[in-house]
C-alpha cells in the first residue's frame, strides 16, 4: 500500500442554543428538512417530540437540546427549527436543532477528546476549533441510549464451547471513542468470559499494536470504530497494513454508520470486513471467522 486513498470527513454544523455550535458527520446524515407538523407519540420519553413522515415511513423526531440537558425548544422557536433525519445504528431518527449553519471539511486529526472533568455525562466525543470557534461533536450512541435505554440490553449469542474457547486463545483489541459503544463491545465478550484489551482512540491502538507486536503478543483481532478523534478507522487501518514490520491483525471496522460508501471505503483501505452498530451476533460471527482462520494457519 503506496499511498492512502482520500476520504473527505465532512460536518454538519449546527446551533441549539444561541452560543453553542454543534457538529455531525455528514455519512450520518440523510435530509436536513424544515420543521413540519408533527403526530405525537403517546408514553414515550419527554426529548422526543413526535413522529414525521419521511419518504413514506413514520421517523421519530428528538429534540436533541432537551435530550441533552438544555431547555426544550419552544413553540416559537420550532417554527424556525430544522429537523436533521439521521440514519445511525440501523435505523432513521429525526433530530430537531435550532438553526443549521453549513457543513465545512474538517481535518479529524485536529479533533481533540473531551477533557476527562465533563465526566460521564458528556455528550460529545471530541471538540474542533473552526475559524476560532469551538464545535463540540455529538455522542449520538449517548444521545440514543439515554433516550431508548432499552437499545443497551444487547442480545445474548448462542455458540458453542468450542466457539467460546477458540475466541478465549485469540487476542482481541476493541477500540471505540463513545462510551456507549464500548460497554455494549465489552458486555457481549464478558457474557463469554471471553478476554479483551479496549482503547479509547485510534491513536493509543496503533501504539498498543505495536508495542504488543514488538514483545511478541500480537493482537489477533482489531474491532475498530470508524469515527474517532486523532486517528480515525480507515487511518488506522491504513497505517496498520502499511506497517510491513506490523504483525497484520483481522480488521473489522465496526461504526454506526449506515451507508455503502463508509463501509466500501473501509474495504479500500484494507479492513477485512466491516459492520454496522450494534448487532451483537453478527459481530461475534465476524470474529469468528478470524479466529478460526488464524487457527487455520497456524
Amino acid at each position: 500500500m503506496s499511498s492512502q486513498p482520500k476520504q473527505l470527513q465532512k460536518l454538519l454544523l449546527f446551533q441549539l442554543t444561541d452560543h453553542r455550535q454543534f457538529g455531525l458527520g455528514t455519512l450520518k446524515i440523510r435530509e436536513i428538512m424544515p420543521f413540519r407538523r408533527l403526530s405525537r407519540l403517546p408514553h414515550s420519553h419527554h426529548a422526543i417530540v413526535g413522529t414525521a413522515t419521511f419518504r413514506n415511513a413514520a421517523v421519530p423526531v428528538i429534540d436533541m437540546a432537551a435530550a441533552i440537558g438544555y431547555p426544550a425548544l419552544s413553540a416559537e422557536e420550532r417554527a424556525e427549527a430544522s429537523i436533521i433525519v439521521t440514519d445511525v445504528q440501523r435505523q432513521e431518527i429525526g433530530f430537531m436543532v435550532r438553526s443549521v449553519q453549513r457543513i465545512v471539511e474538517a481535518d479529524w486529526k485536529k479533533v481533540l477528546p473531551p477533557p476527562q472533568a465533563l465526566g460521564k455525562n458528556a455528550f460529545i466525543t471530541g471538540l474542533l476549533t473552526l475559524d476560532g470557534a469551538l464545535v463540540q461533536l455529538l455522542d449520538l450512541e449517548l444521545l440514543l441510549a439515554r433516550v431508548y435505554p432499552e437499545s443497551l440490553n444487547s442480545q445474548d449469542v448462542l455458540m458453542n464451547d468450542m466457539e467460546i474457547e477458540t475466541l478465549r486463545n485469540t487476542s482481541i483489541l476493541l477500540v471505540d471513542d463513545s462510551r456507549v459503544a464500548r460497554k455494549q463491545l465489552c458486555d457481549v465478550l464478558d457474557r463469554k468470559n471471553i478476554g479483551y484489551q479496549v482503547l479509547e482512540s485510534g491513536t493509543a491502538a496503533f501504539e498498543y499494536l505495536l508495542d504488543s507486536s514488538a514483545h511478541g503478543k500480537p493482537v489477533n483481532i482489531l474491532v475498530s470504530d470508524i469515527e474517532m478523534p486523532g486517528l480515525d478507522g480507515y487511518e488506522l487501518t491504513f497505517k496498520v497494513r502499511d506497517n510491513s514490520q506490523l504483525h497484520q491483525p483481522y480488521i473489522i471496522l465496526h461504526t454506526s454508520l449506515n451507508s455503502e460508501m463508509s463501509l466500501s471505503y473501509a474495504e479500500q483501505v484494507g479492513a477485512d470486513t466491516a459492520l454496522t452498530k450494534f448487532d451483537a451476533e453478527e459481530l461475534m460471527h465476524a470474529m469468528l471467522i478470524a479466529a478460526k482462520g488464524r487457527q487455520q494457519k497456524i
